[in-house]
């Protein structure tokens, strides 16, 4: 049973909404995917969206770009958290997107992360899950460990062989 839903508004969103699977995948969380667009099917939005909770569900990732509709109008049906990813676009570099998710009425939050955020939807729904699950607290713990690791090891390296020749390697 997938514990995350992950919605898109268009398949042009899907290599950021990848980004969402892929750290899902490795913190061991299930999750479902779909592409729905709030403003082309209405409907069909609709019904996934008060479908989530008897599914299992427990958090959604939307994802969309331009007036970015989608996050806020499943807010609007569900009573599970709901985060945005707001989506580059090609007009106005993804403000237009931010805008649409962050600025939500009194009573309809929704959790927004950055721009082609993917991946940090993806932590924060698990986040909101390990609350509940010991288990998952500990792999993001470790994740966590990791990501720090990456970091001590890079300032050892630069330490070690100088600014030019990191910077030489980078290329």
């Amino acid at each position: 049973m997938a514990r995350v839903g992950i919605v898109m508004g268009s398949d042009s969103d899907m290599p950021i909404m990848a980004q969402a699977a892929e750290i899902l995948e490795k913190l061991g969380v299930d999750f479902e995917m779909t592409i729905i667009s709030a403003h082309r099917a209405p409907d069909v939005l609709f019904q996934y969206a008060k479908g989530l909770e008897e599914k299992g569900v427990k958090v959604l990732i939307a994802g969309a770009g331009k007036a970015a509709h989608l996050p806020g109008v499943c807010a609007g049906l569900t009573p599970l958290p709901v985060i945005g990813i707001p989506m580059k676009t090609s007009d106005l570099g993804g403000v237009d997107s931010l805008y649409s998710i962050v600025q939500m009425p009194s009573g309809i939050p929704v959790a927004t992360v950055a721009i082609n955020g993917g991946t940090n939807a993806g932590i924060l729904a698990a986040k909101i899950l390990a609350v509940a699950d010991p288990e998952l607290m500990e792999r993001l713990k470790a994740y966590s460990a990791s990501l720090k690791d990456g970091v001590v090891s890079k300032a050892e390296k630069l330490e070690q062989i100088g600014y030019r020749e990191y910077l030489a390697q980078m290329k």
